[in-house]
C-alpha cells in the first residue's frame, strides 16, 4: 500500500521489456516517491520482474493481473486499488505485426488494434474520470516513432499507433481543463526479447497471398535492415524508462517525447514539404532501389556510431 506522499503508478504490460524497465526504475527510486502497481495478463510470468525489482518488491512494487483486452479485467484491477486512486497511468501493453498486408489475417490485424488502441482506450476510460474529479493525474502512453511516420511492412502496427496518437492528442486538449496531463513516449527500435522473437518468427513465416516480388523485397531488403537497425541503433528498455521518468517528474510534462535523437531527422523529413511526398519517395528509394546500400550503411553505423550516442536520450524537460 502506498504511503503518504507517494504517487501511485499503474503500469500495463510489465512481464518484460519496456514495461518491466519502467516498473523497476520507478519502484527503486532512491527517494521512494512512487508506489508501483505492475500488471500483466499472466502472473506466472512475474519471475524476471520480481528478480529485477529486488527488495523493492513488496515495498514499493506490487503485482496485479490485468488484461487490457478485457473490460472486466480492467475494471476488477482498478477496483482492487485502494480508493481507485491512481496518480499516473502508464499504458505500455502492446503487440506487433509485421509483413505484407495482403498476407496478414483480419483476426491478427484486429488483435493488434484490440491491444494497442482499444487496450489504451479501456485503461483511460476506467482511470480518467477519477483523475478529472480530483483535478490531478498524468496519463502516459508508450507509443512509437511509427505513430508519427509509416514504414513499409509495418502498416497495421503503425496504424494502431497513429490512432493512439490521435486519440491522445484530442484528450490532451480536453484534460488540460481538469489539470490532467497526457504524454506520449515515442521510441524507435528497442532491443527486447519481444522484438527479436518477432523478427525470428517473421523470418520463418510463409506469408501466403503475397506476390513473389513483394516477398523478395520483404525478406532480402526489409528484414536484414531491420535486424541491423535494432542491433546498431536500438535503445534498451532502461533508456525508455529514463525518458519516461523524466517526463512524469517534469513540472509541465511535454506531450510528445522522441526517445532516440537519431530518429529526429527522419520524423522531420515528413514535414519538409507541404505535400508530404518527400518522405514517401525517400523511403521508397531506400527500400526498393537502395536496399543493399541501406543494409550496408546500417551495418557501418553499427560499428561507427559511439555507444554513448546510441544510448543517449532526449531530455524532455
Amino acid at each position: 500500500m502506498a504511503t503518504e506522499g507517494q504517487k501511485v503508478v499503474l503500469i500495463t504490460g510489465c512481464s518484460s521489456g519496456i514495461g518491466m524497465g519502467i516498473a523497476v526504475m520507478l519502484a527503486r527510486d532512491e527517494m521512494k516517491r512512487y508506489y508501483v502497481i505492475a500488471t500483466m495478463r499472466d502472473l506466472k510470468r512475474k519471475d524476471n520482474l520480481v528478480e529485477a525489482a529486488g527488495d523493492a518488491y513488496g515495498r514499493t512494487l506490487s503485482l496485479l493481473t490485468l488484461d487490457v483486452c478485457s473490460d472486466e479485467s480492467v475494471k476488477q484491477c482498478v477496483d482492487s486499488i485502494k480508493d481507485r486512486h491512481i496518480d499516473i497511468l502508464i499504458n505500455n501493453a502492446g503487440v506487433g505485426l509485421v509483413g505484407p498486408i495482403e498476407a496478414l489475417s483480419m483476426d491478427d490485424m484486429k488483435r493488434v488494434f484490440e491491444t494497442n488502441f482499444y487496450g489504451a482506450v479501456r485503461m483511460i476510460k476506467e482511470v480518467m474520470p477519477d483523475m478529472k474529479r480530483r483535478r490531478s493525474g498524468h496519463i502516459v502512453v508508450i507509443s512509437s516513432v511509427l505513430g508519427l511516420h509509416g514504414v513499409a511492412f509495418n502498416d497495421i502496427y503503425s496504424a494502431s499507433k497513429f490512432a493512439t496518437e490521435g486519440l491522445c492528442e484530442g484528450l490532451a486538449l480536453q484534460l488540460l481543463k481538469f489539470n490532467v496531463s497526457v504524454s506520449m513516449i515515442e521510441p524507435g527500435p528497442v532491443n527486447t526479447e519481444f522484438e527479436m522473437k518477432l523478427m525470428a518468427d517473421v523470418s520463418k513465416k510463409e506469408f501466403i497471398g503475397a506476390d513473389a516480388e513483394t516477398l523478395y523485397h520483404f525478406r532480402n531488403c526489409y528484414l536484414p535492415t531491420q535486424v541491423n537497425l535494432f542491433q546498431s541503433l536500438g535503445q534498451t528498455p532502461e533508456d525508455i524508462a529514463k525518458v519516461t521518468k523524466k517526463v512524469i517528474e517534469s513540472p509541465c510534462p511535454p506531450f510528445r517525447n522522441l526517445t532516440n535523437p537519431l530518429y529526429t531527422p527522419i520524423v522531420a523529413l515528413k514535414y519538409a514539404d507541404e505535400t508530404r511526398s518527400l518522405s514517401i519517395h525517400t523511403f521508397y528509394h531506400m527500400l526498393y532501389n537502395l536496399g543493399g546500400v541501406m543494409d550496408v550503411s546500417v551495418r557501418l553505423m553499427k560499428y561507427l556510431t559511439p555507444g554513448w550516442l546510441r544510448r543517449r536520450t532526449i531530455s524532455p524537460v
